[in-house]
């Protein structure tokens, strides 16, 4: 069973693992603000956004039109391009090309795709010697734990835990200065760059007029993993095909804003192809592996805007949920909001059906998405099949059907209301805060309740109607 279907109890761990909190608690909103920052400086940011949204949705409304014309594109520039439907066809892709190719070491960029299929844990098994180049996924290669975040994948560990890791697994003197922990791991990653038969990385943007792959990075380690290597492979998901170069300058400008805060990724590259006669770098083999993995089936539905995204990670940036279980808690690939909506697309909502309810539904989420997804209204399509389907604990069910009928009677519902709120009134501290409540333990353990307002809102709309 996936870990997903684990959500309550990976919360609950997560919220009593004290490292965890202090290293989510030292993140806290730094994104978020240099998020801010980044597009204050644009003049037009609405305006910018509503491109890229356009973008996406036209890219999106003739999804199989805009692939093919990306597969004639690329395939004139000497890519090679395939289709995988489930995560088994993609890693059988890329070992028939490893074993055509007699590969005996991989590099790789940051992929979430290849995180889906469990890519690495397939070529391990196959003897080849598999190495993450980005610096947090190679610490989390070192830890064996997946990533926590999208843009930054070891955002839930310290420097300390590094300086241990990398003791550990490099036998070096333990140091707890980050530039030379950095410089550290350049130095084990260097001779894996210059032997390395394969490179493999994920793909940010496919251009259909221009086949082109557009890869976003800050580290410099994507050139090198798409240049070295006799082959490179790149694994994306089909939606990530956008029309033309005039529709990747917004997304650009958007995308290291939503993400880090940056006004532009350190590394913009765009590959066409393998190298050609008279080329000083580049592959001798590129490949493109198309992923469906689940996505087609959220074309045509309420879910569709969810294939908008552009995996900048804004919404648990500012997501009150995630930054305080962090990203593990959720159990799969893709955490935070957006998480939370494609984990049941996936992996289907028998497997994930907690996870919508993981959000306070306060659309911090939207309004910071630089492609406009509806995430709160997307959540609620996940748990309304959810409850259609009886996937909702048989106590959650009785409890919404009983509040529904008194809702149906008001004067029912008022007599009942001035009693719980009596009752509430007396179990709030000084601080008017309620931190038990008989029976809901499990929820007020981890948060609190603010006492009813006396006297209640209805009692102070029909005061202010009167006046």
């Amino acid at each position: 069973m996936p870990e997903s279907a684990q959500f309550k109890k990976n919360a609950q761990r997560q919220l009593n693992n004290t490292g965890l909190q202090a290293n989510l608690q030292r993140f806290g909103q730094r994104f978020a603000k240099a998020r801010a920052i980044a597009i204050a400086e644009l003049e037009d940011f609405s305006g910018l956004r509503q491109r890229a949204t356009a973008w996406r949705d036209l890219t999106l409304a003739n999804l199989d039109d805009w692939l093919i014309r990306f597969e004639t594109h690329a395939q004139r520039m000497g890519t090679q391009v395939h289709w995988a439907t489930t995560a088994a066809e993609v890693n059988q892709i890329v070992l028939e090309i490893a074993h055509k190719n007699k590969v005996r070491k991989v590099i790789k960029s940051k992929s979430m795709v290849s995180e889906e299929t469990g890519l690495n844990a397939a070529l391990q098994q196959s003897g080849i010697d598999t190495i993450e180049t980005d610096l947090g996924e190679y610490i989390l290669q070192l830890a064996g734990e997946p990533p926590s975040h999208l843009v930054a994948p070891a955002l839930h560990k310290n420097v300390e835990e590094v300086a241990d890791l990398f003791q550990e697994h490099h036998h070096t003197p333990r140091q707890t200065d980050i530039p030379t922990l950095c410089r550290e791991a350049r130095h084990q990653l260097r001779p894996h760059f210059l032997s390395a038969d394969m490179g493999i990385s994920g793909g940010n943007f496919l251009v259909a007029d221009t086949g082109a792959l557009v890869l976003l990075t800050n580290e410099g380690n994507a050139r090198l993993v798409t240049t070295l290597p006799r082959v490179h492979v790149a694994i994306t998901g089909i939606e990530k095909v956008i029309p033309s170069l005039d529709a990747l300058a917004p997304l650009l400008r958007l995308l290291p804003r939503s993400a880090t805060g940056q006004s532009i990724t350190n590394d913009v590259s765009l590959l066409t192809g393998p190298r050609r006669p008279g080329d000083l770098e580049g592959p001798e083999e590129h490949h493109v592996i198309l992923v469906d993995g689940g996505r087609s089936e959220l074309l045509g539905s309420e879910l569709q805007p969810a294939l908008r995204c552009i995996r900048c990670g804004a919404c648990m940036n500012h997501c009150p949920v995630y930054q305080n279980i962090g990203g593990h808690a959720y159990g799969w690939v893709y955490p935070g909001p957006i998480g939370a909506v494609l984990t049941p697309a996936y992996l289907g909502l028998e497997h994930a059906r907690d996870l919508p309810q993981a959000a306070t539904l306060c659309g911090a989420c939207e309004v910071v998405c630089p492609v406009s997804i509806p995430l709160p209204d997307l959540l609620r399509v996940w748990r309304q099949r959810s409850v259609s389907r009886g996937l909702r604990p048989w106590p959650e069910r009785v409890l919404l059907r009983l509040w529904l009928w008194c809702a149906m009677h008001p004067l029912l519902y008022r007599w009942i209301h001035r009693r719980l709120s009596w009752l509430l009134r007396q179990l709030a501290n000084d601080s008017g805060q309620i931190t038990y409540f008989p029976g809901l333990t499990d929820w007020t353990q981890g948060r609190n309740l603010k006492a009813p307002d006396q006297p209640p809102f209805h009692a102070q709309w029909a005061q202010r109607h009167r006046s």
